[in-house]
């Protein structure tokens, strides 16, 4: 594997927000599909 270029420690802050942002809105609806589920299983 070749080394990544240095990057500085903002573009790094900043690509990890955006991940964070990714991440939070896709465990959301994870989470939204399993409250559903349990919900219709327990009606």
């Amino acid at each position: 594997m070749r080394k990544p270029r240095k990057r500085s420690f903002a573009e790094l802050v900043s690509e990890n927000k955006n991940q964070l942002m990714k991440d939070h809105a896709a465990l959301e609806k994870i989470e939204e599909r399993i409250e559903a589920k349990r919900l219709g299983k327990a009606e």
